[in-house]
């Protein structure tokens, strides 16, 4: 059951009424946490079960952290909690991983050894959930928190639908006191939520779904298509993971918002980012600040000089690129990234840095040339980046820059490559329209919440762009692309 089908809307409207009848706290709580686990059993039962098991324990670990205060035995406990996590995580996404590459390894080494892999199933949002619990035994170790006394609060906190699959990654400080109080109805979150859910589905389904057609494609036959297309194939990848993963979050938090329930900002307008450092702090911000709390900081972040920093940097990007999936182009694709950051890191010095929080760009409707080209160059590097994680493998996403380069060799390349962007003018289109309504409106999390018009063609509007979503939009099981992580 995902987002952008029919069942749904039907499941939502179905605990949005439910919800709303019941007015205790221990009730709304109760109806959610059922409803989440119902919602994650949708694609299999055995997955609740292995949330249940990692949530519980961190749950006990919790407790018991609260009510000790030898050194050692409080280690042992946050042991417990991380083997665990991890141990889940590492088993059922990166077990397969491990084998194939042992394989490989001794087989090199001319040694005969018979590996097979396991045929494993990878649990939906694990990687999500597991951060998120994980986080909760952590704070809790470090006495940033107090454990949670009500385990229904707890579990409801764990597994609330909205976020549960591929996030936001919430904090517990955050989220964990929102179901300790009963909540009342609000319309103005309601209508907000609403606004946010549909322009979340017109950017999955109207612009990254579309993408995905000549991104597959061209992704599918690389050696058949021309240096061109795939630099146009690229660049529709970058704005279709965008509006993918931008688009769940924004269906996650408004979603969420209409059971009066605040998740974090997760996306703010990474591609308006002036360096990659930047980039990296408007874009999947619940990771990239668990990252940074929970791996770069504790690595010894920036406090122990200039190269350990950037050691810290190039590690942390690693980790991150690995979590990502198990495939060393994925490893490759952090570290790309993480080289890409030091240069802004030694050059930026004690500069203030920007607020990922605040609107990205200058003041004014038009941005200054100086601006468009530390945006392009930005994007160029982000885009390079992105072909190490659409590819299959390594040997792929060479032979994919290996193509491109020889396009941009080619003297002919210039007139090919206008009879491409000629043939693609539908997809540019859906691009440019992306840009444009984000930049006008970037004062704003959300395009609609800038309408200043009367209701009357408000409601047009909206009717429109269901419209278009019904017409254009593609209404099926699909996934999103960070389903598989």
């Amino acid at each position: 059951m995902t987002f952008t089908t029919i069942t749904f809307f039907l499941f939502l409207l179905l605990v949005f009424t439910i919800h709303w009848r019941l007015k205790t706290r221990l009730g709304q709580n109760l109806t959610l946490l059922i409803s989440s686990y119902l919602f994650y059993s949708w694609w299999d039962y055995r997955f609740c079960v292995l949330m249940l098991v990692s949530s519980v324990v961190d749950y006990c670990v919790g407790r018991l952290l609260a009510g000790s205060t030898n050194v050692h035995r409080r280690k042992c406990l946050l042991l417990v909690s991380i083997i665990t996590n991890i141990g889940f995580l590492g088993f059922f996404k990166y077990c397969n991983f491990f084998i194939e590459n042992l394989a490989s390894l001794t087989n090199a080494m001319g040694l005969e050894v018979n590996l097979r892999t396991l045929s494993i199933i990878l649990p939906v949002g694990i990687s999500f959930y597991t951060f998120q619990t994980l986080a909760y035994t952590i704070d809790i170790y470090r006495n940033k928190i107090k454990p949670e006394r009500s385990i229904i609060d707890y579990l409801t906190f764990i597994s609330f639908f909205p976020q549960l699959v591929a996030g936001p990654i919430e904090r517990s400080k955050n989220l964990l006191p929102q179901f300790k109080v009963p909540r009342e109805f609000s319309y103005d979150q309601g209508k907000l939520g609403s606004k946010m859910i549909l322009w979340g589905a017109f950017k999955k389904m109207v612009i990254a779904d579309n993408l995905a057609i000549v991104v597959d494609r061209t992704y599918g036959s690389v050696s058949d298509c021309s240096g061109g297309l795939l630099v146009l194939a690229t660049v529709f990848f970058a704005f279709q993971i965008y509006c993918d993963f931008s688009g769940y979050s924004d269906i996650a938090i408004g979603t969420a918002k209409l059971f009066r329930i605040n998740l974090m900002q997760n996306f703010n307008f990474p591609y308006f980012s002036k360096n990659i450092s930047e980039f990296w702090r408007r874009w999947h911000i619940s990771l990239s600040t668990w990252f940074r709390d929970y791996v770069y900081i504790p690595l010894g972040g920036s406090h122990k000089g200039k190269f350990r920093q950037c050691v810290n940097v190039l590690a942390t990007f690693m980790i991150s690129g690995f979590w990502h999936g198990a495939s060393w182009n994925f490893v490759l694709w952090g570290l790309v990234n993480g080289v890409a950051v030091i240069p802004v890191i030694l050059l930026e010095g004690k500069k203030r840095r920007t607020n990922p929080a605040m609107p990205p760009g200058e003041e004014g409707i038009f941005p200054s040339l100086s601006y468009v080209f530390k945006v392009a160059v930005t994007m160029s590097i982000i885009c390079f980046s992105w072909i190490f994680f659409r590819a299959a493998d390594i040997s792929e996403s060479f032979a994919i820059i290996s193509r491109i380069a020889g396009g941009i060799a080619d003297w002919k390349s210039i007139s090919i490559f206008g009879h491409t962007l000629a043939g693609q003018s539908k997809y540019i289109s859906l691009c440019v329209l992306l840009i444009a309504a984000e930049w006008f409106t970037r004062s704003q999390n959300n395009p609609f919440l800038c309408l200043k018009v009367p209701r009357i063609v408000r409601l047009a509007m909206y009717s429109a762009i269901v419209w278009i979503i019904v017409v254009f939009g593609a209404i099926s099981s699909g996934q999103f692309i960070y389903f598989q992580f």
